[in-house]
């Protein structure tokens, strides 16, 4: 088993906190790769209407984004409302977004802005963007997540997984419920689960970085080729080894064979990067987080200095990087977190925060041969709730299933053996695809 322990990141309001691991194969509890692909095998799984797209990249903003400090923001307004952030133009006529984004303002041509996202409920937690629908509900009928629901009725290709968490794992966020245990996520950076197990007295010392992980996974392939112990695994013990030692996830999690200028795009936003070459490699579905801790119920102008230039780099090397390989066509992108935030600044000028405001949220789309270049939805003048266009989170998750062949009316049972459905409201977001 090979772990690679990461830094405890901030405590989110709930007073919950995330912490990151580095774990190769790792599928939670005591489900190994190997497991996996046994279940994947006695499954009769439904294949996805064929379609262009190779997969999606879901950028989670962890804590819940700001829409009037990102891209809605409101000048106009009262300056207990607007905050210090004034908007650029982009090059897209008409559009403006932050001043603190401008490397994406220059790339909103490959790029849609959602300003009329709506919520489902104020709460911390993965749910409502991974699944479709609350924890409350979830906690009651639990539904798949996103990258479950590719993973079983899309699958990777080329030899990969069908569904990459760079997250972790998340009880209501990361969960394939009813579809089985077969599409919990592979998870490269993920929580402390038991994962690929090393035959009897094979093991590997922790490590201090990807690369020196990588690095080592040689010599131990050669050490337990030269003991033996490989004639002692059975078939699929033996294809999950590969798929992690010396296959293609390893080689798509390499991101040193990118060419310098490359790296250096994605320079501090670098989980993007791996998450556009596992998906190039044949991932139905990778999830990551970005710009770090959006929670600004309190000094929010002291930590967005720090959030937004990772978030503004990520977004516009991923931009500009998809159309310059032609994948922009192929890879469907959705950035958003679990809610927005209160149009009013509260706490004082000292210590100024915005609260949790479920009412509405901006998220971006980028990709997927969808029509890019354009703003839809309008809010009203404080930001606080949609005027016009409202989508529903349920409605953006049906978009980007469209784009892979997958119908989201299909049914499954759920674990209490009830018959449900992938989602609920299903119409796309018309402007994208319609």
């Amino acid at each position: 088993m090979l772990t690679l322990t990461g830094r405890t990141q901030e405590r989110y309001c709930d007073g919950l906190s995330r912490r990151n691991f580095l774990r190769i194969g790792a599928f939670g509890g005591a489900l190994t790769l190997a497991d996996m692909l046994r279940l994947r095998a006695q499954a009769a799984e439904p294949a996805a209407r064929r379609s262009g797209n190779k997969g999606v990249i879901m950028i989670f903003l962890s804590g819940g984004a700001s829409q009037l400090d990102t891209y809605d923001l409101k000048p106009d307004a009262p300056k207990e409302i607007r905050g210090p952030y004034s908007p650029i133009k982009t090059n897209v006529p008409g559009i403006d977004i932050c001043e603190a984004l401008p490397e994406t303002a220059k790339v909103m041509d490959k790029i849609a802005l959602l300003r009329t996202v709506v919520p489902a409920i104020d709460e911390h937690s993965d749910s409502n963007v991974m699944t479709g629908y609350s924890e409350v509900v979830n906690r009651v009928d639990p539904h798949p997540c996103f990258g479950s629901v590719v993973s079983k009725y899309r699958g990777g290709q080329n030899g990969m997984p069908g569904f990459v968490s760079l997250r972790g794992m998340s009880r209501f966020g990361t969960e394939p419920a009813g579809l089985g245990l077969a599409h919990r996520p592979f998870t490269p950076e993920g929580p402390a689960r038991e994962n690929l197990s090393l035959p009897k007295g094979v093991s590997a010392e922790r490590v201090a970085d990807r690369r020196d992980l990588l690095t080592r996974f040689d010599t131990l392939r050669r050490d337990i080729d030269k003991s033996g112990s490989m004639d002692g695994m059975d078939a699929y013990t033996a294809q999950a080894f590969d798929m992690i030692a010396s296959g293609a996830v390893r080689k798509a999690l390499d991101v040193s064979q990118e060419p310098d200028k490359v790296r250096e795009r994605f320079k501090g936003a670098d989980s993007v990067l791996l998450a556009r070459r596992l998906v190039e490699a044949g991932v139905g579905c990778v999830t990551l987080s970005l710009g770090g801790y959006w929670d600004h119920h309190y000094g929010i102008f002291k930590s967005l200095p720090k959030s937004l230039p990772t978030l503004d780099r990520g977004v516009a090397a991923l931009a500009a990087d998809l159309s310059e390989r032609g994948l922009d066509q192929e890879i469907s992108v959705v950035v958003w977190g679990e809610f927005g935030r209160t149009p009013k600044i509260n706490h004082g000028p000292d210590n100024a925060g915005r609260d949790h405001w479920a009412p509405v949220m901006s998220a971006l789309v980028l990709g997927g041969g969808m029509r890019m270049g354009q703003v839809i939805g309008c809010t009203d003048s404080r930001g606080g709730y949609p005027k016009e266009k409202p989508y529903s989170v349920q409605q953006v998750m049906s978009t980007l299933y469209g784009q892979l062949g997958i119908d989201p009316s299909q049914a499954f049972l759920s674990p209490a053996g009830r018959k449900m459905f992938i989602l609920e409201d299903r119409d796309p977001v018309k402007e994208l695809v319609g």
